[in-house]
């Protein structure tokens, strides 16, 4: 545990670099031996816009990554946070507390806002209205939206008390299983299943871009599943039963096109259905 501390402690950003491009690469191909739905489309086509938010992601990440370095800094000066008020432990139950709590804040609950408060909503339905879910859907957020995880994130770690080794060992967690749980993969739906006690799996997440209420707002996980679980916002879909997109925004050739999706969040609002 201390090697891997150690070593996301100054984790070199071509590293960061190499996870996000050999993440996409791996299971970008283990989409073309496992597919969960064979899509009729231009994987590349499909894929641009995708990359396009995922570099304006990268690049916001990027520019503001020095208040997470200044925030997690100030909280192991000054021992302040949730895990350093709390009696000494084990490293392992140090850091995984630290991600469990880092996951809740970053992921779960700024995911669960972005459904709940409508401007939110529409800023984040950008990642929703594709209707051919594949691992290059997992970064497909619009610059707002990059904008609004990056401060539940800085949020988290103020609040968790995380030291900068531990925000980059989640935020490398975070892209990877964001990564794999939005590939278009089949895995065994008894492995499926089993992985759902612990991470977000394919199958859990898939659920979550149904195009119909209530499956939408539920699932709304990142790396573990617990919190779903704990605040009742877990639901289950059979895969084969499963329709991409948003059904008030249904028109998958202006959801394709990169200029309507940077206008989309300043669209009229319509409100989804809520038939299943």
């Amino acid at each position: 545990m201390d090697t891997i501390i150690n070593y996301f402690e100054t984790i070199p950003s071509s590293h960061r670099s190499a996870l996000l491009v050999g993440g996409i690469t791996f299971f970008w191909l283990l989409e073309g031996i496992l597919p969960l739905y064979k899509f009729s489309y231009k994987k590349w086509k499909h894929a641009l816009p995708n990359l396009f938010f995922t570099m304006t992601t990268v690049v916001i990440n990027f520019a503001l990554a020095f208040l997470l370095l200044k925030t997690s800094d100030w909280v192991a000066v000054n021992d302040f946070g949730l895990i350093n008020w709390m009696p000494e432990m084990p490293l392992w139950v140090y850091v995984l507390l630290g991600l469990l709590l880092l996951d809740l804040i970053g992921a779960w609950l700024a995911h669960f806002v972005e459904h709940k408060i409508k401007p939110l909503w529409m800023v984040h339905l950008v990642h929703h209205t594709d209707h051919k879910v594949d691992t290059t859907t997992a970064n497909r957020h619009h610059p707002l939206e990059s904008m609004i995880r990056f401060t539940f994130t800085l949020i988290g770690v103020f609040i968790v008390g995380a030291p900068i080794a531990i925000v980059m060992l989640y935020q490398s967690c975070s892209l990877v299983l964001s990564q794999f749980n939005h590939a278009n993969i089949r895995l065994p739906k008894m492995l499926d299943r089993a992985l759902s006690f612990v991470i977000v799996s394919p199958d859990m997440h898939k659920v979550h871009h149904h195009n119909l209420l209530p499956y939408t707002d539920s699932n709304y996980g990142n790396i573990f599943s617990i919190w779903d679980r704990l605040f009742g916002t877990y639901r289950y879909l059979d895969r084969d039963k499963i329709v991409y997109g948003v059904d008030t925004f249904p028109d998958e050739t202006i959801n394709s096109n990169l200029w309507e999706l940077l206008k989309q969040p300043f669209q009229k609002y319509r409100k989804p259905t809520n038939a299943e």
